[in-house]
């Protein structure tokens, strides 16, 4: 069933949980997730980011994740990820995402208050809640491009400030992670997560997930981050079961039996999180 991602969040902030949110870049990845979610148990959080949005429109995902929700009694979530205008956004509400993303991010401070709270103002009044983020994740996905960011931290104070002035639903915060494949082990702030989550009193986020240590990644959820993303590794994950199946069968010409293959690799993937997330 298709649910707003607010329910989701909350619950995971009160009972000390997290919610995977996982980057879906077909009908394939679409499947797998929810094969997942079922074998698990566990709601999920199917996202697309603006650069998968030019390959296909933002009806045409929606159209998949919805029709994925309508299978399972398990609570699904249509998210735009990164939603890098107050357009994109609002077309992606007006087309029946459940839950949005503004990141002015790249902002200065009081731009990224006033685009933030354009949103949410919509939003709202629609009963749809609104991630935001404050500071810059860095890395390289898609058309978003991080890696000459100056300062890789979110300020505790200017995300207390921010939150009260915009009514953000959520915060993802800048605290160690990068989108994209990490060059070596990434290392998560936790005294600037401490802090955050001193002053912050709504669910956090984690961006850029992929690749970051398990150990570190459960640390976070105990310290508020209740919406942990993922989007590299299922990538990865897709593109070495098609690798495989090519590798055995390079005659082969079945997208379906390709698909498949890599199917299977992301659902293992994603099996793997959502059991980690419930810790």
């Amino acid at each position: 069933m298709l649910v707003s991602s607010k329910e989701l969040l909350d619950d995971a902030l009160k009972n000390h949980y997290a919610v995977g949110a996982f980057n879906v870049e077909n009908m394939e990845m679409v499947l797998a997730v929810l094969a997942a979610a079922e074998e698990t148990n566990s709601p999920v959080i199917m996202q697309t980011t603006p650069g998968t949005l030019k390959y296909a429109g933002v009806d045409f995902y929606f159209a998949n994740i919805k029709a994925a929700a309508q299978r399972t009694k398990i609570p699904v979530v249509c998210h735009l990820d990164h939603g890098n205008s107050f357009e994109l956004a609002i077309q992606a509400f007006h087309a029946g995402y459940t839950s949005i993303m503004i990141d002015g991010s790249k902002l200065p401070f009081e731009e990224n208050i006033a685009l933030t709270r354009s949103i949410v103002d919509v939003c709202h009044a629609g009963d749809i809640p609104v991630e935001a983020e404050l500071g810059r994740v860095g890395g390289k996905e898609d058309d978003l491009d991080n890696t000459k960011s100056k300062n890789p931290f979110t300020d505790p104070q200017e995300a207390a400030e921010f939150v009260e002035k915009t009514g953000c639903d959520f915060l993802a915060v800048a605290v160690g992670t990068a989108h994209g494949v990490y060059k070596g082990v990434p290392q998560i702030n936790f005294e600037v997560l401490t802090k955050i989550h001193e002053l912050v009193k709504i669910p956090l986020v984690l961006h850029g997930t992929s690749g970051v240590p398990e150990d570190q990644v459960i640390k976070c959820i105990n310290l508020g981050m209740c919406k942990v993303n993922y989007a590299t590794d299922l990538r990865i994950a897709y593109t070495h079961g098609v690798k495989e199946y090519i590798k055995g069968s390079p005659d082969g010409f079945d997208p379906k039996k390709y698909g498949a293959f890599g199917m299977d690799e992301v659902k293992n993937y994603v099996v793997q999180k959502m059991n980690l997330l419930k810790n």
